[in-house]
């Protein structure tokens, strides 16, 4: 295994119990998985011998592994950019010493914080017991010696605490045994790389465009997790998605513009066919079009409506820092609440339990064990969580009542066990996330009613229109290069913790007549939850939003979740219907001119 740190003196085992009641999973009749069988030798030889003369033996042994097989292919303009087939394994070593109540976890001194990044490496790919016991070997042994060392340092900072946590640090959960068949990755029921050229060679029609790609992104992979408390899982599953984009500048000032278009399947054979696709990616291309010669957004202060989707990406923005009950880590200093202020990711329900957060028609529930709505598959859908507990329906919002919150192992404020919503990235460290949403009102009205009520109200501010959103956008889509990325991401980030969220596509809605017209350069500012106690509209007609969740460091669990990719993200959906707000500010354009290429693009032959 790969590790940062050098591994010091070697392993020290002595012939003593790690801890009473502490028991390893038997191995499953029939079953011949040599990363099973490694992972449970070496972790019944921990369990029995690890520990350090006159130290604490550990209380808690988890290894973690994951299998990632992953195709990507790129097209732009009808030709291939690139193919690659990828296989990684990763593997993570947690071992807690102290106690269920106290432990050497969650904790994170001043001087070395480096990030939200685990103990996480790679290990060989061709699933050899040998190598792989040794991996684990080495990493347990480091993994113990740094748990001693931070309990230590986390004794000392409690002593000196006014009120020190009466929190426990860790939940008890009933052991799992959950080994499904292992599915092995199947590249070849379509022709990858000519679907991504087909669909790419529509832009060739729309010499408007600078930049255009189609990504065709299919992944499978395995998810091992063993613990010294008898849990035991395998679980294999696939996720695969089309991530298309373009973009260009207006003629007028130089206002770089982008669309995207996305498709999400849990299997790479349920993607849309490539004539869909090429519909789609023109659909994408006309609307980007469209945005060039568009009126600029003004600044607007007024009723604005969203569209099922655009709701979705808005309400999957507004709620991941508040459906979690994730308790922040003990620091020597403020460095963590800070990073979670600067990116929107404080919580506006922790406190809130038992008290009315939505309006009193509204309930949200977040169901990992939803497969589908309506017919269509939903992203979020599983077994198991990452920490080996049993999925659950969480009713988060009861009749506008804030009344759970989602929980992994670590207890938080109102509520000391798991509910099965602890998910990860890679092998990162698990945290409480969301998984399918739905938001649910006993109060609706049609799309026409909703339509209605929404030209009355601009009626009654004396207004010739108002503001209907189609779509939100997410940066991390759009980009075509690391620089494209930092600089969005950096606009959202610096208005994230006052409300500033970006609309894709923003229309005006004349009242006389109804006409959509479609603008540029909006900016929704000071859009909070808070907003969301005060809807005055909400549709009968429900959508599903499918996105993944962003696990970079310091953005999961804030208003930056929800910017992910396939190839990188968590799997999520959240099905909502067309949402009515009484009062949105939306800044119009702003920003200098930019200049545009000197040279019109050269024609295709």
């Amino acid at each position: 295994m790969r590790l940062r740190a050098g591994l010091g003196c070697l392993l020290l085992l002595v012939c003593a119990p790690l801890v009473t009641g502490a028991q390893v999973a038997r191995a499953v009749p029939g079953d011949t998985d040599q990363t099973l069988r490694a992972m449970r030798d070496e972790m019944q030889r921990s369990v029995e011998r690890l520990r350090i003369a006159g130290l604490e033996p550990p209380y808690y042994i988890e290894y973690r592994l994951l299998d990632v097989d992953l195709r990507s292919v790129t097209a732009s303009f009808g030709a291939l950019i690139s193919s690659s087939t990828v296989r990684n394994r990763l593997m993570a070593v947690d071992v807690r010493v102290g106690d269920y109540q106290l432990d050497s976890s969650n904790f994170l001194a001043a001087e070395s914080f480096q990030g939200f990044v685990g103990s996480t490496g790679s290990v060989g790919i061709d699933r050899d017991y040998d190598s792989l016991r040794q991996d684990l070997w080495l990493a347990t042994d480091q993994a113990y010696k740094q748990a001693l060392d931070r309990l230590a340092r986390k004794r000392a900072y409690i002593r000196n605490l006014a009120r020190p946590p009466d929190i426990p640090d860790f939940s008890r959960e009933r052991p799992l045994v959950l080994l499904n068949p292992l599915v092995e990755p199947d590249w070849t029921r379509r022709d990858w790389e000519a679907e991504a050229r087909q669909a790419s060679a529509v832009l060739r029609n729309y010499p408007q465009l600078h930049e255009a790609r189609v990504t065709y992104h299919l992944i499978y992979f395995t998810y091992y997790l063993m613990n010294s408390e008898g849990t035991q899982i395998r679980v294999s599953r696939s996720v695969a998605g089309i991530e298309a984009a373009a973009n260009t500048q207006s003629p007028d000032n130089g206002m770089p513009l982008h669309n995207f278009y996305t498709a999400y399947a849990l299997r790479p054979a349920d993607l849309p066919t490539v004539d869909r696709v090429q519909r789609e990616v023109e659909r994408m291309a006309l609307e980007l079009v469209a945005l060039r010669s568009s009126p600029l957004a003004e600044d607007y202060l007024g009723p604005v409506l969203f569209a099922p989707r655009a709701a979705g990406a808005l309400l999957a923005q507004l709620l991941a820092p508040s459906v979690s009950g994730a308790r922040s880590p003990l620091s020597q200093g403020n460095f963590v609440e800070q990073l979670l202020e600067r990116f929107g990711g404080r919580s506006e329900w922790l406190a809130r339990m038992n008290t009315r957060v939505l309006p009193a028609s509204v309930s949200l529930t977040d169901d990992p064990t939803a497969v589908e709505f309506r017919g269509e598959k939903l992203l979020g859908h599983y077994e198991v969580d990452d920490q080996g507990v049993r999925a659950q329906r969480v009713a988060i919002v009861e009749n506008g009542m804030l009344r759970d919150l989602l929980m992994s192992r670590r207890p938080g404020q109102h509520s000391q066990r798991s509910n099965g919503h602890a998910r990860s990235v890679f092998l990162q460290d698990p945290q409480p996330a969301m998984s399918n949403l739905f938001f649910e009102s006993s109060e609706t009205k049609s799309p026409e009613e909703l339509k209605a009520q929404f030209l009355d109200l601009c009626r009654a501010e004396r207004r010739p229109w108002c503001i209907l959103v189609r779509a939100m956008d997410n940066p991390i889509l759009a980009a075509f290069s690391q620089e494209d990325s930092f600089q969005l991401l950096s606009e959202i980030a610096a208005g994230a913790a006052s409300g500033d969220r970006m609309p894709l596509l923003v229309y005006r809605v004349w009242v006389e007549d109804g006409r959509e017209e479609l603008i540029r350069g909006a900016r929704l500012t000071g859009l909070n939850l808070r907003a969301l106690r005060n809807l005055v509209g909400i549709g009968n007609d429900p959508a599903v939003f499918h996105y993944f969740q962003n696990p970079t460091p310091g953005f999961a669990g804030t208003a930056l979740n929800a910017f992910g990719s396939v190839q990188n993200g968590l799997p999520g959906s959240v099905v909502a219907p067309s949402l009515l707000l009484e009062e949105v500010e939306v800044r119009g354009a702003r920003g200098e001119p930019r200049r545009s290429p000197l040279l019109p693009p050269p024609p295709f032959q």
